[in-house]
């Protein structure tokens, strides 16, 4: 039975795009490619991921060039055994471990806010693996 681990927010072009690149490479890390589905999206996503984005994460060797936000639907969120919101929504879903990560927007931003709002992500990425797949919570 897989693990269904979501990141949301309002664009799908800044935060959740860099937890999903993180979370995709905490997957591959740890050999969880057959347990751990990874989904993003947005309510009403952008055109594109921030090219300040791209750039923050290139920095730590993550190419998401290429990547176009997409819109997720309530029937995804449902599915999903967790879901990270990115400070954009209060989220309440019957059965689903949601948590809300209060995280400004990199959009807009210059590149040195951005490396402190991608290296936070990074924490809190890691932090989710370790709470369900660390050592000890391989019967989860």
């Amino acid at each position: 039975m897989g693990t269904t681990l979501t990141f949301m927010c309002v664009r799908n072009a800044g935060r959740s795009q860099m937890a999903t690149a993180f979370a995709e490479r905490e997957r591959d890390r740890r050999g969880l490619g057959d347990r751990v589905e990874i989904v993003t999206g947005g309510t009403m996503p952008a055109d594109s991921v921030h090219d300040v984005v791209v750039e923050a994460l290139a920095e730590v060797g993550l190419d998401v060039n290429g990547r176009t936000p997409r819109e997720i639907d309530d029937e995804t969120l449902a599915a999903s055994d967790f879901v990270a919101t990115m400070g954009c929504s209060t989220l309440e879903l019957e059965g689903v471990d949601t948590d809300d990560w209060d995280l400004e927007d990199p959009g807009e931003r210059p590149i040195e806010e951005v490396r402190d709002i991608r290296d936070e992500i990074e924490r809190r990425v890691i932090a989710v693996f370790d709470e369900r797949f660390g050592e000890d919570a391989g019967e989860r």
